[in-house]
């Protein structure tokens, strides 16, 4: 009877031994604005001496400046070391030949929109934008390279490579609507762009499906209302008009109003390509939980007060921004979620990133677990 027990017992991990490893991503293709860019924008020269190519910007982590708009690493950092791959190498750098891409390229570009800039341009507001590398020009950059590097020896198949490939979409939409407020447009007429905005973004997504993506993970945008900027450009004695967490309540709902027209799209695209696993990621809730509960998260001075600035009640003054003459950045960015008033902290970052590769905050959940902690 023992010899009995101790063969099944042995066929049984012969069994498990014998069965295929799980598999992972084995390349990300990002796609965004600045809160995913790792140094198209300062690549690109389209501000020159920008202030995001000098410390105190990637200070915390790398020591330097990336062209990461935050103290550290992004959302899209995090998620590669989840799954042991290396940090993207941003598109223009590829462009210069001193980089590799066979583990995944990044095409996200600070101050990007979704919708094209002509649209800015045409209602006269096309002065403040930053840049013209909008999604549509990112998506023209896949394109190029894909037709590059499916016939290299790194790539022999494509469809196969892309099957094995994560696709992050966002966060981008952002900008369509920061640049519009700053100029001054009210929260009705920035709801009148929002069927632009997500039109453009699941045009994005139908054109990388169609050239391969099979996983593809698209961000919602986070809670505007809790953003130092906002805060002190639409600063109000109206207490009603403040949350708990003194974010402000109207732009919060918009946050939402966006997010939940660009989740009723992505619905619209999954029963369109049911081969494709379409994750949204809500940036949204995941930054609310540390907006709801600060201490919690280890923000022990808060999240509206940003850590690199030149005073005022949210520390944030447009004459003396972050990296700006009369600005200066705290001395321990982990305690603060905001870092400049635009951007979060690498802190903030991170507890968005975890949300989103171990849950709950993906719907439905990425296919596979992450590899390593973070």
């Amino acid at each position: 009877m023992k010899i009995i027990l101790i063969l099944m017992i042995i066929s049984c991990l012969g069994t498990v031994s014998t069965s295929p490893p799980l598999k992972y991503y084995d390349s990300i293709f990002s796609f965004g604005d600045s809160l995913a860019d790792t140094g198209n924008f300062l690549l690109s020269g389209a501000i020159p001496h920008t202030v995001i190519g000098k410390l105190p910007y990637g200070e915390t982590f790398f020591h330097r400046a990336t062209g990461r708009c935050s103290n550290g690493r992004l959302v899209v950092d995090f998620v590669a070391e989840a799954y042991g791959l290396p940090y993207l190498p941003p598109y223009l750098a590829l462009a210069k030949g001193n980089k590799k891409f066979e583990h995944g390229v990044n095409f996200a570009v600070a101050g990007a929109t979704a919708v094209d800039v002509r649209f800015f341009y045409d209602r006269n507001i096309g002065k403040i934008v930053w840049t013209n590398s909008s999604l549509g020009v990112q998506l023209e950059w896949f394109k190029k390279l894909k037709s590059t590097f499916c016939s290299t020896k790194e790539v022999t198949d494509c469809a196969k490579y892309f099957k094995r490939s994560l696709f992050l979409v966002g966060e981008i939409g952002g900008n369509d609507y920061n640049y519009p407020s700053l100029a001054g447009a009210s929260i009705i007429q920035l709801k009148a762009l929002v069927p632009l905005v997500v039109e453009s973004i699941a045009v994005t997504i139908s054109m990388l499906i169609e050239d391969g993506a099979v996983e593809l993970v698209v961000p919602g945008n986070l809670p505007i209302g809790c953003n130092a900027v906002y805060l002190t450009l639409f600063r109000t004695s109206d207490k009603s008009a403040y949350d708990r967490n003194g974010c402000l309540k109207a732009y919060n709902a918009f946050s939402e109003y966006h997010n939940s027209q660009l989740k009723l799209a992505l619905e619209i695209l999954r029963h369109k390509y049911p081969h494709a696993n379409i994750i949204y990621a809500d940036y949204y809730g995941a930054a609310k939980t540390f907006f709801d509960a600060p201490k919690n998260y280890g923000f022990s001075e808060g999240t509206l007060v940003t850590c690199c600035g030149g005073g005022g009640p949210y520390n944030f003054n447009d004459s003396a921004r972050c990296g700006h003459t009369g600005s200066r950045a705290c001395l321990d960015p982990s305690t603060h979620a905001n870092w400049d008033g635009f951007h979060l902290t690498e802190a903030a970052y991170r507890h968005i990133a975890l949300g989103m590769v171990k849950g709950p905050f993906t719907s439905p959940p990425l296919t596979f677990p992450p590899l390593n902690d973070f």
